[in-house]
């Protein structure tokens, strides 16, 4: 059933309101960038720095392991201290982080850096959602505003490598981080001049025991996904997710008795909140298992520089970038929950046609495929955003929306992480390494095919096991995108019957009302 909604004339976003969307996209897109602009400079900071590989892996997810952990505590502080003052506050330790970061003299200390980037950015993320829904409070409006931002964190993830690789082929591995600066004074300068205060009319003191249990629920949880990512299951791994669950299990009991609880369990009884909460969720596992595999297929298997591969996935970005002018009509017409459902299913055959895609020549194929993702998920993650923070009244929006971001970074963290073991299972089973295949190669092989690739440079006749390598990564590449493709359009359903479709009568979006 579908149920028109009323709006109130006078509640119109004027030119200002887009002109602080525009800073808030700003800010967004940056901690995006900076999630994915690491993983190229990795070569040249062990050259500068000699992590241990132990090392190496804090220095790339302490970060979301931050920002993961303290959402939730983040967005709920926002609601009590005011949500431009904590977006301020963490635009400052931002800067100041990333020049610690840029100039680090050690590994420890850019992993200390890299933790401080995580706690700054968990103190924006929620504060931006949670402006936007208290400056658009015209439905259709306010659809728009949360699809630009959805863009700006999609275009972000995607341009991460892109920009990574620019600045690696002229500056040391020290400018992926000093380049946030100058956005961050931007976003700083515009932001006090622009940026409207708000907070929750009905301030509850933080319990501390709750925000305690929310990090250990989810950071433990976090660390195994992404260990059994990297080396597949472990004593360590299984503890993880045990201290995880048991956290969780006490972190509900405990909302369920406060007066005031850190997380309101009720909200998940809200169809259109739990049912965008877990759409959201799979178009990110989708997106960022992609991202992820599909740079690697660029270069190891297509011969792409970094920075080629960058550009080779710009077409996610630029179908996440057309839809936006389309979705306010998309939801007028069809509904929130249809419009999800929509989404996801275009995601679906996007899917579909890049493990096509994988086995021709050429890239024109490619460009469609990547396209067609794009649409599909920046149409679902827009309206899924938009859904949930529709669905809870405005003094809870900051902790509505630390949820909806909870569930950006579990999809990303899921998304490697069961599509890449996915992936490395059915890379090993499709390889057959080749009689006379030089022995120093075969275990490298085995293991996966960047391993292959950096093991075999200057080894005389590593021609042939090289080009079985990227033949079963390619296989595997396709495999893995038809489970994602599946996995898609199983939630495509799910979100076309559980989200109500609510319909926002159909009306002229222009900037200044």
């Amino acid at each position: 059933m579908t149920t028109p909604v009323t709006i109130d004339s006078d509640s119109r976003a004027g030119l200002r309101q887009w002109a602080a969307l525009g800073v808030l996209t700003i800010a967004i897109v940056l901690l995006a960038v900076d999630a994915t602009v690491l993983a190229l400079a990795i070569p040249a900071l062990t050259d500068a720095l000699s992590p241990t590989a132990t090392q190496v892996l804090w220095i790339g997810d302490i970060y979301s392991f931050a920002i993961a952990g303290l959402l939730v505590t983040m967005g709920n502080l926002a609601d009590r201290v005011g949500r431009k003052r904590l977006l301020l506050i963490g635009s400052v330790a931002f800067g100041l982080a990333s020049v610690l970061a840029a100039f680090a003299p050690s590994a420890e200390l850019l992993i200390a850096a890299r933790a401080l980037l995580g706690v700054a950015g968990a103190t924006i993320m929620p504060s931006t959602l949670a402006i936007i829904r208290d400056m658009f409070r015209d439905a259709t409006q306010r659809t728009l505003a949360i699809a630009v931002w959805s863009v700006g964190f999609t275009v972000g993830s995607a341009a991460g490598p892109l920009v990574g690789g620019a600045l690696l082929e002229h500056f040391w591995w020290g400018s992926v981080f000093l380049i946030n600066v100058p956005v961050m004074i931007v976003v700083l300068g515009l932001g006090i001049v622009l940026l409207p205060e708000s907070r929750s009319q009905r301030p509850a003191p933080i319990d501390l025991l709750s925000a305690l249990l929310s990090v250990v629920a989810i950071v433990p949880v976090v660390y195994a996904i992404k260990q059994v990512a990297k080396g597949g299951l472990s004593v360590d791994a299984a503890v993880a997710v045990a201290v995880g669950v048991a956290a969780g299990w006490a972190f509900v009991r405990r909302q369920r008795t406060l007066a005031s609880p850190l997380v309101e369990m009720s909200l998940f009884r809200i169809p259109a909140f739990s049912g965008a909460i877990a759409s959201n969720l799979v178009a990110v596992f989708a997106f960022s298992g992609l991202i992820f595999f599909f740079s690697q297929y660029l270069q190891l298997v297509r011969g792409f520089s970094p920075f080629q591969a960058g550009l080779g996935e710009l077409p996610l970005s630029i179908g996440s970038v057309l839809i936006v002018a389309f979705i306010a009509l998309i939801v007028a017409r069809f509904g929130q929950g249809r419009a999800i459902g929509a989404g996801l299913f275009v995601a679906t055959v996007g899917l579909a046609l890049l493990a096509l895609a994988e086995g021709m020549p050429g890239y024109v194929m490619f460009a469609v495929a990547l396209a067609t993702v794009g649409i599909g998920v920046g149409l679902s993650q827009a309206v899924a955003t938009d859904a949930v923070v529709a669905s809870v009244p405005r003094d809870r929006a900051g902790a509505a929306s630390s949820i909806s971001e909870m569930s950006i970074e579990l999809g990303v963290a899921l998304g490697i992480a069961v599509l890449g073991s996915i992936h490395n299972a059915m890379y090993r089973a499709a390889l057959v390494i080749p009689e006379g295949a030089p022995e120093s190669l075969t275990d490298p092989a085995g293991e996966s095919l960047p391993q292959l690739a950096s093991a075999a440079r200057g080894v005389d006749g590593s021609a042939e096991i090289l080009e079985a390598g990227r033949e079963a990564f390619t296989l595997a590449m396709q495999q893995a995108s038809l489970v994602a493709a599946v996995l898609v359009a199983v939630a495509a359903v799910i979100a076309w019957r559980v989200v109500p479709s609510v319909r926002t009568p159909a009306r002229s979006d222009r900037v200044g009302g």
